[in-house]
């Protein structure tokens, strides 16, 4: 079945007529959408990130998802859309997301357009983009049941308690906690790469949830996470979770943590590893040296960092003494500022184009969006096809790597090394 068949016919030529006005209006329409929502259900405050609300950067994500699904389902040359299905359906399931939720979502999304688009939308254009809406929810919900189903969880008790058994001070703005379950019970089975939700009651009373790589299993029944403390920059204020996590959180204490969650894996394969990151990005980077170093120590792997200062650069000294035990290991680091009698790292913004590479080189990149446009620019301009080059983005930007295939190299925006999770 082709995508373009999934809508009825009727639908499909009213939103190839209407998805332009749509897609301009699409910022409005979710901007409106979310007040709505939670003015009628509260309770999904508790759900929703409120610092990607606070900046407006949900609001896009969500608008950017519903339009490139809508345009892949009039448009048999769009690119797939399996991929973003996959990794919002992981996100889901890490905060416990369930299917009658989408009845809510729905009902105030389409609202939210008739209120935004007003007598423009006939009970024909309401309809079709319906259609689309519950396209995208019930491929969601299948996707999430498998999950659900493949990881034995339930969604209506999707966390574990974990106790902190040891804190660690990575750096200025960084800490490690290192957790075990509450429960004595063995630990879930976490790919490298992969995410954990946690979940934690604020002084406000409030609930909010945040994802945090898996940063280290070195120890099986332990697991490790990393917070880089994100600091408010144009008015903004600092990451809540993260402030809380760094100021509050220590030794003994209690939080809830999700299944992992998330597809950014290893590729189960020998052949040579690049894996090039820039700030909080490290903490992915840190267990897939840890899984190649315990099983496969004979592969090539290079680590390509980029942070602000060396006193910024979590996990350093950990992931070089985890290549020490590889037989072919070799590391990059670039910092906007170089400390004085630094011979080895390397001044500004990541420049891949004159380290060595091997011909089959698999890439794993994990960043903020500008960062990995610009390093998927440099590799293509290098050869590398982008079919060996994958991405792990923080935030709520996953639909927004959907255009990354077609982007410029663009290193602002805040500097290509912001963005972390707050």
């Amino acid at each position: 079945m082709t995508p373009t068949s999934l809508l009825s016919p009727a639908s499909l030529d009213v939103v190839r007529a209407t998805a332009p006005v749509v897609a301009a209006h699409a910022d409005a329409i979710t901007a409106r959408f979310y007040p709505r929502m939670f003015a009628a259900h509260p309770e999904l405050l508790r759900v929703f990130n409120q610092g990607n609300q606070a900046t407006g950067e949900q609001s896009k994500a969500l608008a950017g998802s519903v339009v490139a699904y809508a345009v892949q389902l009039i448009d048999p040359d769009a690119p797939p859309f399996d991929h973003v299905i996959r990794r919002i359906a992981y996100k889901h399931v890490s905060l416990g997301i369930r299917p009658e939720q989408y009845t809510i979502v729905g009902e105030h999304l389409l609202a939210a357009v008739g209120e935004v688009l007003g007598d423009a939308v006939t009970p024909e254009i309401a309809a079709a983009w319906s259609e689309v809406y519950w396209l995208f929810a019930l491929q969601l919900v299948a996707e999430e049941a498998r999950l659900y189903q493949e990881a034995d969880i339930d969604p209506r008790r999707p966390t574990r308690q974990y106790r902190v058994v040891r804190r660690i001070e990575e750096t200025a703005d960084v800490i490690s906690l290192v957790l075990e379950p509450v429960d004595g019970g063995k630990l879930p089975d976490i790919a490298p790469g992969q995410y954990v939700s946690v979940f934690v009651d604020l002084p406000d009373g409030s609930r909010q949830p945040r994802q945090y790589t898996v940063s280290s299993t070195a120890v099986h029944t332990r697991l490790q996470i990393t917070i880089r403390r994100v600091r408010g920059t144009n008015g903004a204020p600092d990451g809540m979770v993260s402030s809380y996590l760094h100021d509050q959180v220590k030794v003994g204490d209690v939080l809830e943590l999700s299944a992992p969650a998330g597809d950014f894996v290893v590729t189960p394969t020998d052949g040579p590893l690049l894996l090039a990151s820039a700030g909080a990005g490290i903490t992915t980077v840190l267990p897939i040296v840890e899984h190649i170093a315990r099983n496969q120590p004979q592969r090539k792997v290079v680590v390509a960092h980029a942070d602000r200062r060396a006193q910024d650069h979590a996990l350093r000294d950990t992931v070089l003494h985890l290549g020490r035990e590889l037989d072919d290991f070799t590391a990059y680091a670039w910092y906007e500022t170089v400390d004085d009698g630094d011979t080895r790292s390397r001044q500004g913004y990541m420049d891949l184009t004159d380290v060595p590479l091997p011909n089959d080189v698999q890439v794993f990149t994990c960043g903020p969006l500008p960062f990995m446009r610009h390093v998927r620019t440099t590799l293509l301009e290098r050869g590398v096809p982008a079919t060996r080059i994958r991405y792990e983005v923080f935030g709520p930007d996953l639909w927004a790597a959907q255009s990354a295939s077609d982007a410029s190299s663009d290193t602002t925006a805040g500097g290509p090394y912001a963005g972390d999770r707050g």
